[in-house]
């Protein structure tokens, strides 16, 4: 059975992404997500678990159980980068969290002006738990990095803009 705090993570997993379906069966319990226009979750559970109801408001996301359990999430504005067909992107190969770095006391991987080559690991996107190195599949210089450290990311969402050699 799935913990609160990892239908949190799923809830926030699944609405930062472009999936409109989610359903998970584990153990006899049943977790399905819905999304639709207008921006709500629904998360459903067997009779023997909560229902988790998640409804978007502009900036605000809202959590309530019917165990009286509630959270509030800020979701951040998503930026626009000016396009520059000279530069290669390095997009995520899946929706997950991002790290600039394997662990919070060691530098990040890459920075604006670091020289890369195709092998080179660049940052770490975390889903379900799993830390997925990411390799730059370029050799270039490090342009600009789009997102932040610890921001949820989509799949094909740009993290970087390289300069080919």
């Amino acid at each position: 059975m799935l913990k609160v705090q990892e239908i949190r993570e799923l809830i926030k997993l699944i609405d930062h992404s472009n999936i409109d379906e989610f359903i998970f069966e584990q153990e006899g319990s049943k977790i399905q997500m819905k999304k639709n226009n207008s921006e709500m979750v629904n998360v459903v559970q067997s009779s023997k678990q909560p229902v988790v109801e998640m409804v978007h408001k502009p900036k605000v996301a809202e959590l309530s159980m019917k165990q009286g359990m509630a959270l509030e999430t800020v979701s951040e504005p998503v930026t626009t980068v000016e396009e520059d067909a000279s530069l290669h992107k390095i997009v995520s190969p899946m929706v997950g969290t991002f790290y600039q770095s394997p662990s919070p006391e060691v530098d990040a991987y890459v920075k604006a002006g670091s020289k890369i080559t195709k092998d080179s690991i660049v940052c770490i996107v975390e889903a379900m738990k799993l830390f997925n190195e990411i390799e730059a599949e370029v050799d270039g210089e490090i342009v600009e990095i789009l997102v932040k450290n610890g921001q949820l990311v989509e799949y094909g969402q740009p993290l970087f803009l390289v300069k080919p050699e």
